[in-house]
C-alpha cells in the first residue's frame, strides 16, 4: 500500500481523529502529485494506482482528482485518460449521492473547486455519512473499470482532510455538466458506449436546440441545424452541435463511429463522410485509442465551429460531400 493508505488504515479510515489531520494532508499532496505524474505515463498506474480521494461532508460527497483544476472551464487542460478519471469520480459520486434524475438544466447540482491546484468536486448529498465515502469508493472502481491503460483506486478519507477545497463554482465545461447528467440518468460517464447511449437524453436536458443565433448571410441556412435545407451541411452542423452540447472538446473525446448515430439508415453512409471531411478541415481533431478513432472538437477552431452550428456558415477550407 501507499503511505497514504497506511496512514489511513492505521489512523481509523474514516474516523481518523482530526489530529491526523495534518499528517493525511501531506500524504495526500504526495499522493496526488505522484498520481498526475503517473496519469502522463503510456500506462498509468501500472506499479501503484492512480489515487483519488473521496469523503463524504455534513451535507455532501467530496472528490478529489489528481488533475488541474483548470478542466472545470477547459477539458483540454488534460489528458484523456485524466478526463476520465475526472468523468468516473462524477459518476461514483452521483450514483451514491442518490440525486435521481434531472428535471432540467437548472436541477444540474455538480461545483468543482480547488485543493492545493488539484481538481475538487462536490455534489450534494443531504445526511451524508462515512458509509457514503466507502460506497463512493467502491463504485468508483466500477465506474474506472473500462478506461484502457488506468489503473486507479479511490481512498475513502475523513471529512476534514478535504476541508480546504475552496472557491466552488459552477463548472464551465460542458463536458462536466454533461458527466453528472449521464450518471444521474443511469449511465457510465466514463464509458463511451454509455454516455453515447444517454446522449440524445442529455442534450435534451442541458442543450436544448434553441435555433440560430441569427445572422443573414446568403450562403447561410436559417432556422435550426435540424432544417438546414442541404444533407450534407445539415449533417455537419448536427454533429458538431451535438459533439458541443455533449462537451466534446480537448480532452473529451468520442469514438468516430459514435458521430452516425440519430441519424437515418439512408444518411449514415454520408455523416460518416462529412465526419471524414470535418478532420480534414481541422474542425474535429483525430486521437487514436486502443484501436479506435476518437474525435473531438478542435478549440482552435471554436469561432468556425460556432458559425458553422449556429449560422451555417461554411468556412473555406471545408470541403462537404
Amino acid at each position: 500500500m501507499s503511505q497514504l493508505a497506511t496512514a489511513l488504515h492505521d489512523a481509523g479510515g474514516t474516523a481518523a481523529p482530526r489530529e491526523r489531520g495534518a499528517q493525511l494532508r501531506a500524504l495526500l499532496h504526495d499522493e496526488l502529485a505522484r498520481s498526475q505524474r503517473e496519469l502522463g505515463l503510456a500506462r498509468s498506474g501500472r506499479d501503484e494506482p492512480v489515487t483519488i480521494a473521496l469523503a463524504a461532508a455534513p451535507d455532501a460527497l467530496l472528490a478529489v482528482v489528481p488533475v488541474p483544476v483548470a478542466v472545470r472551464a477547459d477539458p483540454g487542460a488534460v489528458s484523456e485518460r485524466g478526463w476520465l478519471a475526472v468523468a468516473a469520480a462524477i459518476g461514483a459520486l452521483a450514483e451514491i449521492a442518490g440525486a435521481g434524475l434531472p428535471r432540467g438544466p437548472d436541477d444540474l447540482r455538480l461545483e468543482a473547486g480547488a485543493l492545493g491546484g488539484y481538481l475538487a468536486l462536490r455534489l450534494p448529498a443531504p445526511a451524508a455519512g462515512d458509509d457514503d465515502a466507502e460506497l463512493a469508493a467502491v463504485a468508483f472502481e466500477e465506474h474506472v473499470a473500462p478506461i484502457a491503460r488506468l489503473r486507479s483506486r479511490a481512498l475513502a478519507l475523513p471529512a476534514h482532510v478535504l476541508a480546504e477545497a475552496e472557491d466552488w463554482r459552477v463548472p464551465i465545461a460542458q463536458g462536466l455538466r454533461s458527466a453528472e447528467a449521464v450518471a444521474r440518468l443511469g449511465g457510465r460517464p466514463a464509458d463511451g458506449d454509455s454516455v453515447a447511449e444517454h446522449e440524445d437524453a442529455v442534450l435534451a436536458l442541458v442543450a436544448p436546440d434553441r435555433g440560430a443565433t441569427g445572422g443573414s448571410d446568403a450562403v447561410a441556412a436559417a432556422g435550426r441545424p435540424h432544417d438546414d435545407p442541404d444533407p450534407a451541411r445539415r449533417i455537419a452542423r448536427r454533429i458538431l452541435q451535438r459533439l458541443n452540447g455533449m462537451g466534446k472538446w480537448g480532452g473529451y473525446h468520442t469514438d468516430f463511429r459514435h458521430l452516425a448515430r440519430g441519424f437515418a439508415g439512408n444518411e449514415r453512409a454520408l455523416a460518416d463522410a462529412v465526419g471524414e471531411a470535418l478532420i480534414a478541415a481541422g474542425l474535429l481533431a483525430e486521437k487514436p485509442s486502443v484501436g479506435q478513432r476518437h474525435v473531438f472538437l478542435n478549440p482552435r477552431r471554436a469561432a468556425d465551429i460556432h458559425a458553422l452550428i449556429d449560422r451555417g456558415v461554411l468556412p473555406p477550407d471545408l470541403r462537404l460531400p
